[in-house]
C-alpha cells in the first residue's frame, strides 16, 4: 500500500467514519484514482470479529500531513486556515 499526499487528498470529502467497503464504494462513485482504490482494498475488514471503522484518513495513513502540521500557531499569527 503506497499513499501520497495527492492520493490521500482524494479522500478529503469521504464520509468518515466509514468501513473499508463504504470507502471503496464512495471512491468508485467519485472517480478516485485506481491507486486509491487499490490501497482501500488492502485495508483491514474485520478486527476482533467486528467491522473496522475508520474515523479519518489518519486511521488509514498515520503519517498523513494535516493542516496542523503546517499551521502550528495560526491563532497567534492571525491566519485562519478555514478562511482559505
Amino acid at each position: 500500500m503506497i499513499w501520497t499526499v495527492e492520493l490521500a487528498a482524494a479522500l478529503d470529502e469521504a464520509p468518515f467514519p466509514a468501513t473499508r467497503d463504504e470507502l471503496i464504494e464512495w471512491a468508485e462513485r467519485n472517480g478516485s484514482p485506481q491507486q486509491v482504490l487499490d490501497n482501500l482494498h488492502e485495508l483491514e475488514i474485520i478486527e476482533q470479529g467486528e467491522d473496522v471503522v475508520y474515523e479519518g484518513i489518519e486511521d488509514i495513513w498515520p503519517d498523513y500531513i494535516s493542516k496542523e502540521d503546517f499551521f502550528h500557531n495560526e491563532d497567534d499569527e492571525g491566519f485562519n486556515y478555514d478562511d482559505v
